[in-house]
């Protein structure tokens, strides 16, 4: 489990890349500092699990649905990801609770810059969109935000594409307001429109959805409503 707090910037040395899998090292010497083999680290929102490292990098395997779902195929060496290390117990939470199992990935529709802050406007996709919702939680490339605002655009298609993707242009967009310190940090201070990110929706805005999706049924019999009892 992660906050969506991000520790380091970690830079990619190698994806190499066969029929249905990769193999990525990354280059992150605080996330190492304390690593074992077998430890998660969130890359970019991504969970990876460490299977080699050295003094200053780690090298993990991605399997073909990670491909498939995130942006880390298109990683090459020199990109830039976000790193942070799996929470331990008794930390401050200081973003929100994610996994790092991603929902797929978005596309960033606009970015609209200001005195102090930056508004960054993504696709939402018609399969994840009533799971994002104003002043609510998301993970946009592993950084935990605050759903600034939500909407669509009537003229367009919704993108309700394969994985949470979006047309851009159309559909449902989310948007989050990054301070100075989020840009300067993070791989989002990078983005411009046409850039793809991951996301993770609020765990759980999906698990409601779960819930609504089963009408809320029970493989339980209702419990009958207990006779009150007469008074001594």
């Amino acid at each position: 489990m992660f906050t969506g707090i991000i520790e380091e910037l970690g830079e990619v040395l190698a994806l190499e890349q066969t029929a249905d899998a990769a193999v990525i090292t990354v280059r992150a010497p605080l996330a190492v500092s304390d690593a074992k083999h077998g430890d998660s680290i969130s890359v970019s929102g991504v969970c990876l699990t460490v299977i080699a490292q050295t003094d200053d990098s780690f090298t993990a395997d991605v399997m073909a649905q990670t491909l498939s779902m995130s942006t880390i195929g298109g990683l090459t060496a020199g990109s830039r990801v976000n790193l942070e290390r799996a929470a331990q117990v008794g930390d401050r939470l200081g973003g929100h609770i994610v996994q790092g199992h991603i929902d797929g990935t978005s596309t960033v529709l606009s970015v609209t810059p200001g005195e102090a802050w930056s508004v960054l406007r993504f696709t939402l996709g018609d399969d994840l969109a009533p799971l994002v919702v104003d002043k609510g939680s998301i993970a946009v490339s592993g950084v935990s935000l605050t759903v600034s605002n939500v909407g669509r655009d009537e003229a367009g298609q919704a993108g309700g594409g394969q994985l949470g993707g979006g047309q851009l242009g159309g559909g449902h967009w989310f948007e989050v307001s990054l301070i100075p310190e989020t840009l300067a940090a993070t791989t989002l201070g990078t983005l411009a429109a046409g850039d793809r990110v991951n996301i993770e929706t609020d765990i759980l805005a999906r698990h409601v959805e779960r819930l609504v999706t089963l009408g809320l049924t029970s493989p339980r019999s209702p419990q009958q409503t207990p006779t009150p009892r007469s008074g001594s």
